[in-house]
């Protein structure tokens, strides 16, 4: 394996690294555990509904036919011969001249073919035994009909859709109670370099703390995948490779964070090599994030991001989160892009495409998007303040507040 950084463009190594995503492996999960879940396969009806002819209001059922000719000066009456409420059912069919008071969500009994709203009937009598109506009724007038909503059979939610609320009801009316999802992935990480601190222990001389690990863990989790947290890994090489080899037998893609640039102390290029990983870049046209690296070991996905906070930020977000969306069955894999107006100007120049932490706001009914902070690889303030990366092409000078610019949806907003 060799390290000549020769950058490629950030299409090219996303093309690259999506060509190694592996399709999601299934498992059943109960349906009080599948929030947030991705659909292994179709959902379809296991009956009709309604699974019975019902009423949608409370009234009379009764045949339509006993009230031809029915008008103010000669209503139809009808004897009641009883009430059926939801989950209930008449003790027997309705014949000519009889009706059955019925609830909402009721059943009709064979041989109604109509509902009267209580509104327009009128009730005869203290036991309300008898009930009379002034207009004629048409067969099947109030009447919800079995299936008239859902077929039995039919597809109601497709395969890699994501499990909300709404979802998780039609699972629980068709009596779903375990339900075929996507694995999901398991993304181990290790942070590295002896300069880390964990993030209880006091500043000290010539260190910093470790947010880059707890940054990651939050995107994975944020991504849909599984974190496995190996810890840190400290500047020697022998105790460094038998971590990392060990941890690709345990996991579906493997990031390191830090390590990857041309220091003294970046292992990560020699641990690579000393597996004999198949490197697919590690250099790539683009500001922050210039270094990300990614390699394969027996179909293992290993990343290689940057220890700058912010650079790594974006490497994540530009590379493995696409994966693991693959990986999860979604339809659409990277972020999506959304065109804005630019809300300040960035009059600094772009050899290399640069992903700017930005935030997405409406203005006077615009689409904007404002840079979140200082433009560094190193700085961290700025991620808390971002939810979108604004893309600048390379060869560029700079652009001006107003400008039209291209951004990439984090937090995504389907209002936008």
């Amino acid at each position: 394996m060799t390290f000549d950084r020769k950058p490629i463009q950030v299409e090219d190594a996303l093309a690259q690294v999506m060509a190694y995503s592996r399709p999601g492996r299934g498992e059943t999960v109960y349906l009080q555990e599948a929030d947030q879940r991705v659909l292994k396969e179709d959902i379809v009806a296991s009956h009709p509904i309604p699974p019975f002819d019902k009423s949608p209001y409370d009234g009379f059922a009764f045949r339509s036919i006993d009230t031809a000719g029915a008008t103010s000066d000669n209503p139809a009456v009808f004897n009641v011969i009883e009430q059926v409420g939801a989950g209930s059912r008449a003790s027997r069919p309705v014949y000519e001249g009889e009706a059955v008071r019925i609830m909402t969500g009721a059943e009709i009994p064979e041989g109604a073919d109509c509902v009267a709203m209580f509104e327009i009937c009128h009730v005869l009598g203290q036991d309300g035994s008898t009930m009379r109506i002034k207009r004629k009724m048409d067969e099947g007038h109030n009447i919800m009909v079995k299936g008239s909503e859902t077929a039995e059979g039919e597809r109601l939610v497709e395969k890699g859709t994501m499990i909300n609320p709404g979802v998780k009801a039609l699972l629980a009316t068709f009596g779903y109670a375990e339900v075929n999802v996507i694995q999901k992935p398991i993304i181990g990480l290790f942070a590295t370099g002896s300069e880390l601190l964990e993030v209880d222990e006091p500043m000290q001389p010539g260190k910093i703390r470790n947010s880059n690990a707890y940054m990651i863990a939050s995107q994975i989790k944020r991504s849909g995948a599984e974190v496995k947290d190996y810890g840190t890994l400290v500047d020697d090489f022998d105790t460094s490779f038998q971590a990392v080899k060990q941890a690709i037998q345990e996991v579906d893609i493997l990031i390191t964070t830090g390590g990857v640039s041309v220091g003294d102390f970046d292992l990560m290029p020699a641990i690579y090599a000393e597996l004999e990983a198949d490197l697919l870049f590690n250099k790539i046209a683009m500001r922050p994030g210039s270094v990300t690296t990614a390699a394969v070991k027996d179909q293992t996905l290993l990343f290689g991001l940057s220890g700058n906070p912010s650079a790594c930020y974006v490497g994540f977000e530009l590379f493995v989160f696409p994966v693991i969306q693959n990986q999860l069955g979604k339809p659409r894999s990277s972020h999506r892009r959304i065109q804005a107006e630019l809300g300040a100007d960035f009059p600094k120049p772009n050899p290399f495409t640069r992903f700017v932490r930005s935030s997405v706001r409406y203005h006077k009914g615009k689409v904007m998007v404002d840079p979140a902070g200082m433009d560094k690889s190193a700085v961290v303030t700025s991620l808390a303040r971002s939810d979108s990366l604004i893309i600048l092409p390379g060869g560029t000078r700079g652009y001006q507040k107003g400008d039209e610019v291209e951004a990439l949806l984090l937090e995504d907003d389907t209002n936008l």
